[in-house]
């Protein structure tokens, strides 16, 4: 199956660099190019792509609110593309925001291409991609510009205790192999919780979980 991608980015440059990176593998074809966010968010309805690859200030509209428009569509437009944020971490103080908007990561704009790559396939099978070298550091830099009132999330009592110390370790910025081995368990049986958790929390992935996790209070930036 072939992955359909939409660059995003107002640097002419930077998105004919990407688009040549993508176009030249196998199984990933770049679909079309947009200087800003009101262009992508028009481009995407009519292409339809599997991922965007969206940068995040831009002019017209930026990189947030076309997540938005894109992943909570006011047509209810059934088809949602993955959103792969792009960022420059010192730069970029709404990263944190653009995955609230349902962006399913996050990749740094200096990644290698190979990086790349695989971060458009990782988000295209749908899985969540935070860029694993700063991880930890950036869920503890976004979280602490959050409000410091938990929102209230009422779907957390429903989870068992097993699960909601899951989504702890989540919160952290855990992966799954390394939940296994904090709580002595098989890595099957951690994405097994995973998926429940999910499904009791109605999140699409790990960053809708992370999100969750500090804006209850059940993680803190110091945690």
């Amino acid at each position: 199956m072939t992955v359909s991608v939409l660059v995003v980015d107002d640097q002419a440059m930077v998105r004919a660099g990407f688009s040549a990176i993508l176009d030249a593998q196998d199984g990933i074809r770049v679909v079309g190019q947009a200087a800003d966010g009101e262009e992508a968010v028009r481009l995407a309805r009519g292409l339809r792509p599997d991922v965007v690859l969206m940068d995040v200030r831009m002019p017209v509209m930026n990189g947030i609110d076309a997540t938005h428009e894109l992943v909570h569509p006011k047509r209810g437009d059934p088809h949602i593309p993955r959103v792969l944020v792009l960022t420059t971490f010192d730069a970029d103080d709404y990263v944190y925001d653009a995955l609230a908007a349902g962006a399913s990561g996050f990749l740094l704009k200096d990644a290698l291409p190979d990086e790349l790559v695989q971060a458009v396939r990782v988000v295209a099978a749908g899985d969540a991609l935070l860029a694993p070298s700063v991880t930890r550091r950036l869920l503890e830099r976004f979280a602490s510009q959050r409000p410091t009132s938990p929102r209230p999330a009422p779907a957390l009592a429903d989870l068992t205790e097993r699960e909601r110390e899951i989504l702890v370790l989540i919160g952290r910025g855990f992966s799954n192999a390394e939940i296994a081995a904090e709580l002595f368990i098989a890595e099957q049986t951690v994405k097994t919780h995973v998926s429940r958790v999910f499904t009791k929390l109605a999140v699409r992935d790990r960053v809708q979980a992370v999100i969750l996790a500090y804006d209850s209070g059940l993680v803190s930036p110091a945690s």
